[in-house]
């Protein structure tokens, strides 16, 4: 069975061109959306992905169609590949997974991806190591000083309620309940 996808991203925009383009290189059945390629709740190509089998090929008129970002191509590939789902581009003839070639060069921008995302893990943790080093913390800023910490144990040592110590430094009565 050969699948098509089509999506436009505004309703002032046609699906018209693609289903034309899509029926006449083959596309027995075309899911087709109008909503943003940002989006990961697409319907359609939740169904698409759901109805394409082993041995099935999903065509799409061009890459960014389908997908908004490099590495959610890859993904998306990655799933159809896994389930033996051939794709194809009917604009990007470099992304024909039907062909040697086209295997080819999904899989040589597949490794490009991960290589890219292993560089910015690196740098990444890298930036963190340095910055803890310079004494810098991360995660969101503390709501009490350490005083104003010290001052809430005790008055909660002191049987004081939670609720209204918490009042006193206007944060939540989980803040003050954390307080060890």
């Amino acid at each position: 069975m050969i699948y098509g996808y089509a999506r436009v991203s505004t309703d002032g925009q046609t699906l018209d061109a693609q289903r034309e383009a899509l029926s006449a290189a083959g596309a027995e059945k075309v899911f087709a959306e109008t909503v943003s390629g940002a989006r990961s709740d697409r319907a359609q190509l939740a169904r698409l992905m759901k109805a394409a089998n082993a041995g099935d090929t999903v065509l799409v008129t061009r890459l960014d169609r389908l997908a908004r970002s490099t590495r959610d191509l890859l993904n998306i590939l990655g799933t159809l590949a896994e389930r033996g789902v051939a794709f194809r581009s009917l604009s990007d003839v470099w992304a024909d997974t039907t062909t040697p070639h086209g295997r080819l060069m999904l899989t040589v921008l597949g490794g490009l991806a991960e290589f890219e995302r292993e560089l910015i893990k690196s740098r990444t943790s890298e930036g963190r190591r340095r910055a803890k080093e310079r004494g810098q913390t991360f995660g969101p800023k503390r709501k009490l000083t350490p005083f104003q910490q010290q001052q809430a144990r005790e008055r909660k040592a002191a049987g004081e309620p939670v609720r209204d110590i918490a009042r006193s430094y206007n944060v939540s009565a989980s803040t003050i309940s954390r307080l060890e």
